[in-house]
């Protein structure tokens, strides 16, 4: 075992605070990671304020991880002591269920076990990256590019693979019309990716105060969804729709926008239910559907993607000690776009 600095909520709604946590000695199979860098997610406030029911306390949020293998077990033979990896929002799963012998560990029949608010297959609380050291077998560790930076690279281990997994799924790409609802950490990775897969992109935003940054981030149009003539001028004109928005949202507006067969597709999740007119689908074919992260190898897929194409989130860098008023701005939008934590500062 291995004592770690941390950042951890010890209840509920409770402001994070510096503690120390246990690390479990490097098995076999395992890789031990010094956290360089740990991105902030709307779902780690979603977890640590318990909007998503009922988690596990103390609880170290993060899983957004970037940082260097410092040991490897006796068994591993995917990364060595030097390398550049990250890890993202799970850290095992059964390995056996149907899902993930397809590559879809995130969708393991069985439940994988998420990165922090989990319990191991060791029956111990897992704990996220708001920390100096982590421990995760080398089968749930991906290599980092050289043409990435580290500090740009974390957020794409959750923001990164939520957008280019349903992306790739719906087949987004040349001739198709893609439009990323939310221009946050989530959405301005969509535009990127989208955009790089050859679609036309529009973004849709609830003011226009970013729109010069979706423009550079490589959409093509930018409209507000608090302007009624939006939804008059786009009516029936998208492939797809991808909601990267954590509010409910008026549903039957939305699908609206949506071209026959097309496809709304939620990666936002509201911690409150919404409402649907099932004519809304009914008419037009149209699919209502949600997508979750990437299994690990579309992850690694995600990242070498990323790095051939140059870019990686757009970041601002903070200390340990402004997590709180970090997750206060996530909550104003006032974050362009993503907060990284130097974990050195912990």
């Amino acid at each position: 075992m291995t004592t770690v600095a941390a950042y951890a909520a010890p209840a509920a709604k409770a402001p994070l605070e510096r503690t120390t946590i246990e690390r479990r000695a490097v098995r076999e199979f395992d890789v031990l990671i010094d956290i360089r860098f740990a991105g902030i997610c709307h779902s780690d406030i979603h977890q640590a304020r318990e909007g998503w029911g009922e988690a596990i306390f103390p609880m170290v949020p993060g899983h957004e991880i970037a940082g260097v293998v410092s040991a490897v077990g006796p068994g591993v033979t995917k990364f060595a002591v030097g390398d550049r990896v990250g890890v993202g929002c799970m850290v095992d799963s059964c390995r056996e269920c149907e899902n993930c012998k397809a590559g879809l560990e995130q969708y393991c029949l069985n439940g994988n076990v998420g990165t922090y608010n989990a319990i191991g297959k060791d029956g111990e609380p897992t704990y996220g990256g708001y920390s100096q050291k982590i421990v995760v077998d080398e089968n749930f560790v991906v290599r980092i590019p050289d043409g990435l930076m580290l500090d740009e690279a974390a957020p794409l281990l959750c923001a990164g693979i939520t957008t280019y997994s349903p992306l790739k799924h719906w087949n987004a790409g040349p001739g198709k019309k893609v439009a990323i609802l939310g221009m946050g950490g989530l959405g301005h990775m969509g535009v990127k990716i989208a955009h790089a897969l050859g679609a036309e992109v529009t973004v849709l935003s609830q003011s226009l105060r970013k729109k010069d940054d979706g423009l550079k981030l490589g959409a093509e149009h930018y409209y507000a969804t608090s302007d009624p003539k939006t939804f008059e001028d786009l009516r029936g004109t998208f492939d797809l729709i991808l909601s990267t928005v954590s509010a409910p949202l008026d549903l039957d507006q939305f699908l609206s926008l949506l071209k026959t067969d097309g496809a709304f597709v939620n990666v936002g999740a509201p911690e409150e239910p919404v409402s649907l007119n099932l004519f809304s689908v009914i008419g037009g074919r149209k699919t209502l559907a949600g997508s979750g992260i990437g299994g690990i190898q579309e992850t690694q897929e995600m990242l070498d993607f990323c790095a051939g194409h140059g870019f990686g989130t757009e970041i601002e860098l903070i200390r340990a000690d402004q997590i709180n008023d970090a997750y206060e701005r996530v909550l104003a939008s006032d974050v362009r776009y993503r907060f990284v934590i130097d974990t050195a500062t912990i």
